[in-house]
């Protein structure tokens, strides 16, 4: 092996996939038969850096030629920058000597296009067969699935993967005609359903034959590009909700748009990343995952974009003030999760609590309550003098006031949920 072109490669591919955010595990329960690796002990819980690359999966692209001209996308044919492609023995190489090295626990691979689909997706499916299959090799895998793949290789795909995805990229229709013209959404939602029959189709197999083999048990996602065209929350957060319901997708990533292009159709290179923005997007998805809210709730037609002042469960409350005090005592679940300042599972400990004891705004701090917010709206069995600062005209601005921003403007880092 030319261990020099070898690193030449590596640089210039893991470059370019460091855009590409959605490679965090997992929900994978690969056991360790025998082999080497193992995602279900190991624990693979991904942080990044402050470029987004993701520091304990070897990341990379399988080549950055592409057959694809897409204004946001560095890897595009247009694109006057260093090409490079690997072979399949060369990345299945590159996985086996970084986990023994104890560098990485798992590989996201994704590809540029070249020639067509099935050429590329195909070398993607050998990298995860032989790494299976020759090497006993259990550690994480994440494939990016090429839209316009043959559904025969994405069947396959997902039987060595423990996670597929293909990026939407730009979340409106018209957006997409504007920057990439040559791709539809159409053909990027085809190995989506392929993908999810697949799923219940290996589900209800294994319920029949006990030794049946799983399919992708991680899942399938997506990931967004974030203020690249002129696309509202409210859009976004409806074509989430739609593939969560529709596609039982395990995640939805929102990669706010770095600029790194000139072209007309983009914003200027100055543009800030819209890093606010999309942390409080993350916050929106949480609450339709687990805070049981919808996204017509979060954003409508009427209030399109998210407050970027106020977190998305702060901002819905101050609009709906009617639902407020909230019970602490009495409540059901439902409405004790939608306080600000309490999450899921101080509210299940607030509803397990509240049987044995009264409780007060000190057992809700104790029990990991943010009281600082919680106490504006809730109700408890003595008079909570905090009540009165709700019903005020000015309630808003008496919040921002009280309110110390974690939002700096000389952040750099990755920014944090609630």
């Amino acid at each position: 092996m030319n261990h020099e072109r070898i690193e030449q490669k590596l640089s210039i591919l893991a470059d370019a996939a460091k855009y590409d955010v959605s490679c965090s595990s997992s929900g994978g329960s690969r056991k360790n038969t025998g082999g080497l690796g193992n995602s279900s002990k190991s624990g693979i819980c991904h942080s990044y850096t402050e470029d987004g690359r993701c520091v304990s999966l070897l990341k990379i692209l399988f080549t950055n030629h592409c057959i694809y001209d897409c204004a946001y996308c560095t890897s595009r044919r247009s694109n006057d920058t260093p090409r490079a492609a690997f072979t399949v023995e060369e990345v299945v190489d590159l996985t086996m000597q970084f986990y023994r090295r104890n560098y990485i626990e798992g590989l996201f691979l994704s590809s540029g296009i070249f020639k067509n689909p099935d050429y590329t997706m195909e070398r993607l499916v050998r990298v995860a067969k032989t790494l299976r299959t020759e090497h006993r090799f259990h550690g994480y895998i994440h494939l990016k699935t090429i839209p316009g793949a043959s559904d025969e290789l994405m069947k396959e795909a997902g039987l060595y993967a423990d996670r597929l995805s293909v990026n939407m990229e730009i979340p409106t229709k018209s957006g997409l005609a504007l920057l990439a013209p040559e791709k539809n959404h159409d053909d990027m939602k085809a190995p989506m359903q392929t993908v999810q029959e697949q799923i219940v189709q290996f589900k209800d197999s294994r319920k029949v034959h006990k030794h049946a083999p799983k399919y992708t048990p991680a899942g399938q996602s997506t990931q967004f590009i974030i203020g690249a065209t002129g696309e509202t929350d409210h859009q976004i957060m409806r074509l989430s909700s739609h593939f969560y319901e529709k596609y039982d997708l395990k995640r939805v990533y929102y990669s706010g748009y770095v600029p790194m292009l000139s072209d007309k159709r983009l914003p200027d290179i100055s543009t800030p990343v819209p890093l606010v923005r999309e942390n409080r997007l993350y916050q929106a998805d949480w609450l339709m995952r687990f805070y049981g809210f919808g996204a017509e709730e979060i954003v409508d037609a009427q209030n399109p974009f998210l407050d970027l002042q106020f977190d998305p469960k702060m901002a819905w409350a101050m609009r709906h003030r009617e639902h407020f005090p909230v019970n602490i005592q009495t409540a059901p679940y439902e409405m004790v999760v939608r306080v600000p300042g309490i999450g899921v599972r101080t509210a299940k400990k607030i509803v397990s609590a509240r049987r044995f004891t009264t409780l007060t705004l000190d057992h809700l701090k104790q029990m990991g309550a943010a009281v600082n917010r919680a106490k504006y709206f809730v109700a408890l069995h003595v008079p909570n003098p905090h009540l009165n600062e709700l019903m005020k005209d000015n309630f808003r601005d008496v919040l921002l006031s009280r309110t110390q921003s974690k939002f700096k403007d000389d952040r750099t880092g990755q920014l944090v949920l609630f």
